[in-house]
């Protein structure tokens, strides 16, 4: 994201400049050096250069209080890709010891930008420093259910699970197949939309095809009692998915080198390859013909 002029914030009737504070009276803004020569002078709005005039000020002094924390929060909200902001945000809020306005900060700015990067690291630190895991998978589920697609929402579902309880047998389940009469740890005792769900609502989906393919990592795909059976169903059913295909060569191949593969896995398996590179997957034809090629030098020519 390219620094904003924050004019898009400039509306507030209430904003109070911070040259015209009282409690920042002691303070001497630092103004931006852009050297006598810029190559292109962006238009800054007059709030946006007061507040970030202000936070180079504080920064510089490696001011640690509650006015230079209310004041990260007015420069993140103008310019959210800011990192050296969230940095400074972070060393006041280790410094307070107090998350309380975290989740609901960096909430509104993913309702903004929900692949904003830093609002997702500084997320993750603050969970994690200071333990707030219990109504995360709830918020991940509001943002999958706003947006199947958000591949920021799959990462910190996996995040939370592998901090907490692990992929153990039973979350494994409950992430993958259909709702489980195992009872659940308490951090999962709520419905959630599992990934097999998701997959089947929306088949290109590559967020949630990877994280299938990372829920199942330790366990393995071709070990995962009915996915074989179920991706085979879709398959049958046209769905051509391109992730679809290549977890079922994924599974051919884990099955191959367990030497549990029935006779035809391996020309399955090729099929798949052929129909990727001539067909689905096209424009990576050349990897897929790598593959295929792999496999059999790997396994051996099927038998005709």
């Amino acid at each position: 994201m390219a620094e904003s002029s924050g004019d898009e914030d400039c509306t507030e009737t209430d904003f109070v400049f911070y040259r015209d504070r009282e409690e920042w009276k002691d303070v001497t803004p630092v103004e931006q050096d852009d050297g006598p020569y810029p190559v292109v002078a962006i238009a800054y709005s007059e709030k946006f250069k007061d507040v970030f005039d202000y936070f180079r000020a504080v920064l510089m002094a490696d001011e640690r209080s509650e006015r230079a924390f209310t004041l990260t929060e007015d420069a993140i909200s103008l310019n959210a890709a800011n990192y050296t902001v969230w940095y400074h945000r972070k060393v006041i809020v280790e410094w307070l010891k107090d998350p309380s306005a975290e989740l609901q900060f960096t909430e509104n700015i993913l309702e903004l930008d929900a692949k904003n990067y830093h609002a997702w690291q500084h997320r993750q630190w603050v969970i994690k420093e200071f333990g707030l895991w219990e109504r995360e998978i709830d918020y991940v589920d509001k943002l999958l259910t706003e947006d199947l697609r958000n591949n920021s929402a799959w990462n910190q579902r996996y995040f939370v699970i592998s901090k907490t309880t692990g992929f153990v047998e039973d979350v494994v389940h409950q992430e993958v197949s259909t709702f489980t009469t195992l009872p659940l740890p308490p951090l999962l005792e709520v419905r959630t939309r599992l990934t097999m769900d998701l997959i089947r609502k929306v088949p290109n989906n590559e967020s949630a095809w990877n994280y299938l393919k990372g829920v199942l990592s330790q366990t393995g795909l071709s070990k995962y009692p009915g996915l074989k059976e179920t991706l085979l169903e879709m398959y049958g059913n046209g769905i051509d998915s391109l992730y679809l295909m290549s977890t079922l060569i994924d599974i051919y191949e884990e099955e191959l080198q367990s030497g549990l593969a029935d006779s035809n896995c391996l020309e399955q398996a090729l099929e798949l390859c052929h129909k990727l590179a001539t067909d689905v997957d096209y424009i990576r034809r050349e990897y897929w013909n790598y593959i295929s090629r792999t496999l059999k030098s790997r396994f051996g020519v099927p038998t005709q």
